[in-house]
């Protein structure tokens, strides 16, 4: 269940006058969003430090097709290029996988490499699909605090979704080397996932 906060944020004039227009879009764990006239949108944070890493990966990503052009950051608020399309998730369940997608996911992991950041991952719905099926992440987040050296927690959404092994198909085409690299690590991660929940089960049996 999400929390809700009041948000309060001090805007420079030209995003003041903006938000008088401001239309509800949604709200996630760290802050609320709005479209805006011009094709822009405004998300609200909560917390400054929440606000700062993620104005960090977008400024650092600011001029990438892969990244939306960021017009305005503020303590608590960032006011970004506004990206149409879908999220990953949900086009996945509507259109299914294709090479050319999965193509442009892992050219966006490359992209994390060349920018810098230490967390090579992002979720499905971070992801929102075009046309073309080109790809742009709208949600970065803790890009240079955290360490994860392929897209786990995105294999994760794909497994949920039950397009694993397709996806996997798709990348032993792009780039053979990679594919079995993440693969491998990927396994290794789930297999320590399953055992984790596997001793909790068992835990929580002892005590019933």
């Amino acid at each position: 269940m999400k929390k809700y906060h009041c948000y309060s944020a001090p805007f420079d004039e030209k995003t003041e006058e903006l938000f008088k227009e401001a239309v509800f879009l949604g709200q996630g764990n760290n802050g609320v969003v709005y479209s805006l006239p011009e094709d822009k949108v405004i998300k609200l944070f909560v917390e400054e430090k929440v606000c700062l890493d993620e104005s960090k990966a977008l400024a650092k990503g600011n001029g990438s097709k892969y990244f939306p052009k960021v017009y305005e950051l503020g303590k608590l608020y960032i006011v970004r290029e506004k990206v149409d399309g879908l999220q990953l998730d949900k086009y996945i369940k509507k259109y299914g996988l294709n090479k050319d997608l999965i193509y442009n996911i892992y050219k966006l992991t490359k992209e994390f490499k060349k920018l810098g950041f230490s967390k090579i991952d992002t979720r499905c719905k971070d992801i929102m699909v075009g046309e073309r099926n080109n790809v742009k992440i709208i949600d970065p987040k803790k890009c240079f605090s955290r360490h994860v050296d392929f897209p786990r927690h995105l294999m994760k959404g794909l497994m949920k979704l039950e397009v694993l092994d397709e996806f996997f198909i798709f990348m032993y085409e792009i780039d053979i080397k990679v594919g079995k690299e993440w693969r491998y690590k990927f396994d290794k991660y789930w297999a320590k996932e399953k055992l984790k929940s596997k001793y909790k089960r068992n835990n929580e049996e002892d005590f019933l």
